[in-house]
């Protein structure tokens, strides 16, 4: 008993760590793929297993060891059945057999520490069946030493194999790639994780509540040994008692239910109560960066279970999130959900710059508060082109009503029946319902010229028909309802159809438009553009002021020309006549 007070603590994710396929978690593919490969002794000679951290990589690497250099007394034979330890098992797990190497690449990155493997190589085992060299963090080896790697990794004796751990497989060169079989390791899914975790709590006699186990997996991120050490941190934090108050505390969340709370309260505009609640979880010890992280990963969830309903069976969600998120999800809109997103994802980088994070936290509340009831432009032309045909109303009421008396609130709500959404937008306006708005018509334009249509074009802002009418048709002939032009080089003949729908649309009158048999002749009014402006830049080379400012300032060159009216005009008068002599 005494030894035991005094030995020293092994950490959950070492004293619990997988030393055999059988509770290896959450990676059911590779094991299978491993164990079929074993039954029909096609093993590789090399292995290169990648994932987030703390999914089971190098863990891995120790039970292929092991599988490799199996030995009972039946003799030697690779299995995946590690039930039963065999000669080298125990050496292996603790790391101090002879013929397995196992190298951190991290701080033996040169050419010569990967030298030293490649002579080791030349000599066989020592007591085991193969030699195994585990190389962890493969990704931090330099150039050289990958290269240096390469001829053995592909042609290694046959008593010899590689297992190779890395986070950042796509920092692994191509060519070692190619050599090596690859197992991506996955996240380990949350109702994996959290069955794994609740039996280790049963093993070590601890009481633990499930809403606890909830978010120490979801702060774990699909990793085990992160899960594993938030457990262990739970446990010393709780007293050894796992509840949702202290893991709540140690992980500076706030309450989801306050979250929730605080997530229906925004969207329903009701503002006063939202800020009361950031306030209370921030005197609690919250975080306002945390709580906006908060308010967004529920908003993604909800979100989340409005595409995709059977996300609300997660085990990893509490029963408030179930329940309130399912609800929530079937009454409010896609657009509203991702505009809150938007919201708070901006809010959040907003917090982490500001000096006083409390004040920007709750200006971002605000803001979304605010916006929850802003229309889509669609909502906004419907009211635009129905103002003064509908009768007055007031605003649809919030879906939720306020649980206490509520400060200013955004409006109308977000939180309404979908249905009630789609119907037609009511608009108050100051003028009685009964008087009929007269809305102005726009004039429909008149067309007397080719330039006069290409001006139209530009009025309208179609840039398509513009660009064409300029570039790739001629005016052959022009009459009030009929257009003759020929079509350059390259030209795309389904403009013809476009300009006649445009012209119909823009004058209320049908156009007809046709191509003309006759061969192009002249110049679109493009290439007369370019022609002229190339005149008049030939023209002002040739002006002796700008040759006499071009010699003054040499490399100095002649950038645009533009032509004033008034110079034109004074161009086509005649010249002054002589002044008299008073004399």
């Amino acid at each position: 008993m005494a030894e035991n007070q005094t030995s020293p603590y092994l950490v959950l994710a070492r004293k619990y760590r997988p030393r055999d396929f059988s509770t290896l978690v959450g990676q059911d593919a590779m094991v299978q793929t491993l164990g079929n490969a074993f039954a029909q002794n096609r093993i590789h000679h090399a292995f290169i297993m990648t994932g987030v951290r703390g999914v089971g990589k190098t863990t891995t690497a120790r039970i292929l060891a092991r599988a490799f250099n199996y030995e009972d007394e039946t003799g030697k034979h690779p299995t995946l059945d590690l039930s039963r330890e065999g000669v080298h098992c125990r050496a292996i797990i603790e790391g101090r057999h002879v013929d397995v190497v196992e190298m951190d690449a991290a701080s033996n990155t040169g050419i010569g520490d990967i030298r030293e493997i490649i002579d080791s190589v030349k000599y066989g085992p020592v007591s085991a069946p193969y030699k195994v060299y585990v190389i962890d963090e493969v990704h931090m080896l330099s150039t050289a030493a990958f290269n240096g790697l390469l001829k053995t990794l592909e042609e290694p004796p046959p008593y010899v194999k590689f297992i190779f751990a890395t986070t950042e497989i796509r920092k692994v060169p191509i060519t070692i790639l190619s050599r090596c079989q690859r197992f991506d390791l996955r996240r380990i899914p949350a109702g994996i994780m959290s069955d794994y975790l609740e039996k280790i709590l049963g093993q070590e006699g601890i009481g633990f509540e499930p809403d606890a186990l909830a978010m120490i997996v979801r702060a774990g991120e699909g990793s085990a040994r992160d899960s594993l050490s938030l457990l262990d941190q739970a446990i010393a934090h709780g007293n050894g008692n796992v509840s949702a108050a202290t893991v709540k505390t140690m992980l500076g969340l706030g309450d989801r239910a306050r979250i929730i709370d605080m997530f229906e309260d925004l969207m329903g505009g009701r503002i006063a109560e939202a800020l009361t609640a950031l306030r209370d979880l921030y005197d609690l010890g919250a975080d306002p960066q945390t709580l906006l992280a908060d308010l967004a990963e529920f908003t993604h969830l909800v979100t989340r279970i409005k595409v995709v309903p059977a996300a609300a069976d997660d085990a990893a969600l509490t029963p408030d999130e179930k329940s309130r998120g399912r609800d929530l999800a079937g009454r409010l809109t896609m657009r509203a959900l991702t505009r809150a997103w938007q919201i708070l994802f901006k809010g959040n980088e907003e917090v982490a710059r500001a000096g006083n994070g409390l004040q920007a936290a709750e200006m971002v509340l605000i803001r979304l508060a605010y916006a929850a009831d802003l229309p889509s432009p669609d909502e906004v032309i419907t009211r635009l082109t129905q103002q003064g045909n509908l009768p007055a109303a007031a605003p649809s009421a919030p879906a939720l009503p306020p649980r206490g008396p509520s400060g200013p609130t955004g409006g109308a709500s977000a939180l309404r029946v979908e249905a009630v959404q789609s119907a037609p937008i009511p608009v108050t306006t100051p003028i009685a319902a009964t008087t009929p708005i007269a809305v102005a018509q726009p004039a429909l334009a008149t067309i007397a010229s080719y330039k006069d249509l290409i001006a139209l074009a530009a009025a309208k802002r179609d840039v398509l028909i513009k660009l064409a009418l300029e570039g790739q048709m001629r005016p052959v002939s022009f009459e009030q309802g009929r257009i003759e032009v020929a079509l350059s080089d390259g030209a795309d003949p389904g403009m013809i159809a476009t300009l006649s729908a445009r012209l119909q649309a823009w004058t209320g009158q049908r156009w007809l438009v046709m191509v003309s048999t006759r061969p192009p002749e002249g110049l679109t009014i493009r290439q007369e553009a370019e022609q002229k402006k190339q005149a008049d830049t030939d023209a002002a080379h040739d002006d002796p002021l700008v040759k006499a400012i071009l010699e003054t300032f040499p490399g100095a060159k002649l950038v645009n020309v533009t032509v004033r009216e008034d110079a034109a005009a004074m161009a086509d008068l005649p010249p002054p006549p002589p002044e008299e002599d008073d004399e």
